[in-house]
């Protein structure tokens, strides 16, 4: 059940995020991400594709990636059990399954950004 939305922009600039890319790479074998989504929404459209790409530029390994395809009613796999409610939502856990640090929509900088800046402060 992947995303093509997930599927990592061709054009995202590693060089420019790159504090946030190192943080992730910091991270890459310890934490696990996953992704709530719909090919069909676009603020899913805009902001999968460069957070895929950071995930890539990480080295992160796919099976540290969880990707959950929900359908046009925000149904699928987990969204109870997380309280998804908007989409993307990224929730970033241990292998224990504890919750770090949860990206939703609305936040005002990208994914990748926003997540790292979280995991500094969180695991410090």
């Amino acid at each position: 059940m992947s995303l093509e939305t997930m599927r990592p922009n061709p054009t995202w600039d590693a060089a420019s995020y790159e504090e946030a890319v190192d943080t992730l790479e910091a991270h890459n074998d310890e934490l696990v991400y996953k992704i709530w989504g719909g090919d069909w929404c676009k603020d899913c459209r805009a902001l999968l594709p460069d957070f895929g790409a950071a995930l890539e530029a990480a080295e992160v390994p796919d099976d540290r990636i969880e990707e959950v395809n929900v359908d046009e009613d925000k149904q699928g796999p987990g969204v109870e059990a997380y309280d998804i409610e908007y989409i993307p939502t990224i929730v970033v856990e241990t292998d224990d399954g504890e919750e770090i640090v949860r990206f939703v929509e609305e936040e005002d900088v990208p994914p990748a950004v926003w997540l790292a800046d979280q995991l500094e402060r969180e695991l410090a």
